[in-house]
């Protein structure tokens, strides 16, 4: 039985069949990800007194997290949510665990460093594989880009939120007790992700022949339609990670002060939220694929601007101005990477734009990191807007009708992704 929609808004994405309680458990369960730093971290720290030690857990824990992503969403992928999700997170709970009992004077340096890039190998994707429930629940396109526009703008809430949780708590407790929340917080979240129905219906890749890419349209047309969105995200995440060091050094060359350093970070943060919901409000005319080098560009330009604020005022409001770019050009980014793929390779998708965000942010960092030394300030604020606007011009390649011909749903899917018109099926599955 399929409800038409005939007026798409946020409402109606939560009014799907099973989206709010799968939603909702996502979120606890990536809660997780905006405690674990900073509590793994606070922890690492006070029980071996070295924050190089600390630097290093951190750094094997976030490279293996990072870069197994893509294998770990293949896995998803392949065997299903309930059957590749709740190890991986109960592996990834009970390595937390660990840590936290080992987090105490005396224990070796290789122990903590082992354990926690065994924890990061293990890291559940709760994000690409909820997007991928999404592009499920929702054939309708502008449906789908109303949910993946609530979703972007709930994980920066998580990141902003996860911190300040973690802050309450060592101000009454040890660090431990945020590793081992975290642990608690993926465990239940996946637990209960994986039990909804919506992620019980997720396709797995080769299940059927309907349900996969047809003869001669794999490997190689998925991968070069994934190009843009993965460049995109990769460039959007340099040029973001470039933010944070930028403005410390902004702030110390003017005396400012590093309170001021967290306004402009939060004006970023409340840009990019509202650029999210405003993307998911309009109804486009253009194509995604058309849309996403404008937003790109944008994060350039207004960074580029930012390094020429002759005070915090205008810094603010250009640092501002560049998030309202971020959150729509990393939703375009999922959604071009979702309709790019047979649905059986979703979470891989959205893995590989996950992963190239991740790693753009490390990348930005160090880089920045060593030109804000050399380099006058303007002219490392324009450095890092050119990486994203570079990413602008990478072109965009369509891998044809990437929809299944399996049915009425898949049929509307197909219409969908072929035209990218507004007037795409608005159905969903009850």
């Amino acid at each position: 039985m399929s409800t038409p929609l005939s007026r798409p808004s946020y409402a109606a994405v939560l009014r799907v069949p099973h989206a709010r309680r799968t939603f909702s458990a996502a979120l606890v369960g990536r809660l997780s990800y905006g405690t674990v730093s900073l509590a793994l971290m606070l922890a690492v720290t006070r029980s071996t007194g070295s924050y190089a030690v600390a630097g290093l857990v951190m750094a094997l824990f976030g490279a293996t997290s990072v870069f197994l992503s893509p294998y770990r969403a293949s896995l998803v992928d392949r065997h299903g949510p309930r059957r590749a999700l709740l190890p991986m997170a109960l592996l990834y709970a009970t390595l937390f665990c660990v840590l936290a009992a080992a987090c105490r004077p005396g224990t070796p340096e290789a122990v903590l460093a082992v354990t926690a890039g065994l924890a990061g190998a293990c890291t559940p994707p709760l994000g690409p594989t909820m997007r991928a429930v999404w592009a499920e629940l929702l054939p309708d396109r502008l449906l789908l880009q109303r949910a993946y526009s609530v979703d972007g703008v709930a994980e920066e809430l998580l990141f902003v939120s996860g911190p300040l949780l973690v802050g309450g708590i060592v101000a009454v407790a040890s660090p431990v007790v945020g590793v081992v929340l975290s642990a608690a917080l993926v465990a239940a979240g996946t637990l209960a992700f994986v039990t909804s129905p919506a992620t019980a219906a997720l396709r797995r890749a080769g299940r059927g022949k309907s349900d996969g890419p047809a003869p001669g349209r794999g490997g190689p047309g998925q991968g070069r339609a994934l190009l843009q969105p993965v460049v995109v995200a990769a460039g959007v995440g340099v040029s973001v990670s470039a933010v944070d060091l930028l403005v410390v050094a902004f702030a110390g060359e003017r005396g400012l002060g590093d309170g001021t350093v967290a306004w402009v970070l939060a004006a970023l943060s409340v840009g990019s939220a509202v650029g999210g919901l405003v993307n998911g409000a309009v109804a486009w005319s253009s194509p995604t694929r058309a849309r996403l080098p404008f937003f790109a560009a944008g994060v350039g330009l207004c960074l580029a601007a930012a390094g020429l604020a002759p005070g915090l005022g205008t810094l603010v409001l250009a640092v501002m101005c560049a998030g309202l770019f971020v959150a729509p050009a990393l939703t375009t980014a999922y959604l071009i990477a979702d309709e790019s793929v047979a649905p059986g390779f979703r979470v891989r998708a959205g893995a590989w734009c996950n992963t190239a965000v991740n790693a753009g942010m490390s990348a930005g960092a160090a880089v920045v990191g060593l030109l804000v030394e050399r380099l006058p300030l303007p002219v490392c604020f324009a450095g890092a807007g050119a990486v994203a606007a570079a990413a602008a011009l990478v072109p965009g390649y369509r891998r044809g009708a990437a929809r299944p011909a399996g049915g009425a749903k898949g049929a509307a899917q197909s219409s969908s992704v072929s035209s990218e018109l507004p007037e795409s099926s608005a159905s969903s599955e009850s």
